[in-house]
């Protein structure tokens, strides 16, 4: 049965990869791109917690989960996202197919476990237009789009420094590249004018996290977090050129490239600057969870040299986020659904992005389940997101999304030694 379904995963990650395009989101114009989730399935589904850890699952977030990792852990996770655009007037409607997470967990010594692997760090992926009038009243059109994205390969060690006293580490390794174009025609004008603007990035950061889990009662345990992702120091390689195009066949007239060496910019920085999250929770293990985090980042000091862009300021960021699931009982041989792991969670965040005057606010309502797969440990994890990003007032676009969600968290025991009969 799990050989089954892995199969399945492999067609499913080969179809995500070839049809991946990160995002479709207007606002991944702005910064780097749209930032993704870092977390497992199991995580988004509360809410996008980052506190809660145990012994047979990865989680992306909080490297000091690694501490208390005893199998090796071998997890993927996919997802389809089905958005509505609303501006004041219009609806569009579009999806986008991903390949979450491709991660690999595995315990160094009872009290030590390292993990790595690849997850998308941002995506851009926007197409947007404009209309406005010249002096001369002809009708001049603006057509903004772009696409790419930063990847992130990992590498995490955990350890369980005292009793329930876990400490982690992960370091980052982000890569990728980002395109973003400028179109613009006039009515009654042959030809049009095209801005290319390409970066090519790369850069590392580290994220940094301690749990303390003491128990009461040798039934209920209190969930305490903090985990610190220090500010990305990226390098931008760019690149840009100017022309003129033909509006009939779409071909380029003159296009040079330009002297960005000369203005400075032929090489920039970009800062993100520190996120720092805390969790409390409670619960009782095997049976059920709640807990809730604040996060915040002093966003207000990002700035991108290379791509600026006149409507758009930052302010500091900040999320709250609840989850919780519930296991009716995990040890049932006769009712399987008493073993399935049911997840729910809400989160409300401040993006720090002031679109036109406009802060840019995300909601989202989260829900899944966790299906044990044999008799194994190992489990496959449904999910769902009902969510909200930005508004249709200040002629800005208000994003209704759908997400739904599959990951493959499959365990194994490594270096057993055997036993001779």
């Amino acid at each position: 049965m799990v050989k089954k379904i892995l199969i399945v995963f492999l067609c499913l990650i080969a179809y995500g990869a070839n049809a991946q395009n990160g995002t479709v989101s207007p606002y991944s114009f702005f910064g780097i791109g749209d930032l993704r989730s870092a977390g497992t399935i199991e995580n988004q589904m509360m809410g996008g917690l980052s506190m809660y850890t145990d012994s047979i699952h990865l989680n992306l977030r909080n490297p000091a989960a690694y501490g208390k990792l005893r199998l090796t852990v071998y997890s993927v996770g996919l997802s389809h996202k089905e958005i509505r655009l609303n501006s004041f007037t219009d609806e569009e409607k579009s999806s986008v197919s991903n390949v979450e997470y491709l991660s690999l967990g595995f315990p160094i010594s009872p009290k030590m476990a390292a993990g790595f692997g690849l997850k998308p760090y941002s995506s851009v992926g926007y197409n947007l237009l404009s209309e406005s009038l010249n002096s001369n009243q002809a009708t001049v059109l603006n057509q903004y789009s772009g696409d790419g994205g930063l990847n992130q390969a990992y590498f995490s060690l955990g350890v369980e420094l005292a009793t329930n006293l876990h400490l982690g580490a992960t370091a980052n390794f982000n890569f990728g590249t980002l395109t973003n174009r400028r179109v613009q025609s006039v009515e009654g004008v042959q030809f049009g004018t095209i801005d290319r603007r390409e970066s090519k990035i790369n850069g590392f950061d580290f994220n940094y996290g301690a749990t303390y889990t003491p128990t009461f009662n040798d039934k209920y345990t209190l969930f305490t977090s903090v985990t610190v992702n220090t500010q990305v120091n990226l390098t931008s390689e760019n690149t840009q050129s100017i022309g003129s195009f033909s509006l009939n066949t779409g071909a380029d007239i003159e296009v040079i490239d330009v002297d960005l060496a000369a203005q400075g910019l032929r090489n920039t920085e970009l800062k993100i600057p520190t996120r720092t999250t805390l969790g409390l929770g409670f619960g009782e293990d095997k049976k059920w969870f709640l807990g809730a985090e604040y996060g915040f980042q002093a966003l207000s000091s990002f700035t991108n040299d290379f791509v600026d862009v006149e409507n758009i300021s930052y302010q500091d960021a900040s999320s709250i986020a609840i989850g919780a699931y519930f296991v009716p009982d995990y040890s049932s041989f006769a009712n399987y659904l008493r073993r399935v792991t049911y997840r729910a969670g809400v989160r409300m965040e401040n993006t720090g992005m002031i679109v036109n005057n406009t802060e840019i606010n995300d909601f989202g309502i989260t829900f899944g389940l966790g299906l044990p797969l044999g008799g194994s440990f190992s489990n496959l994890n449904l999910g769902f997101e009902l969510g909200s990003r930005g508004t249709t007032t200040a002629d800005l676009i208000r994003e209704n999304y759908l997400k739904v969600n599959i990951g493959l968290s499959l365990n194994d025991r490594w270096f057993r030694k055997r036993q001779i009969d």
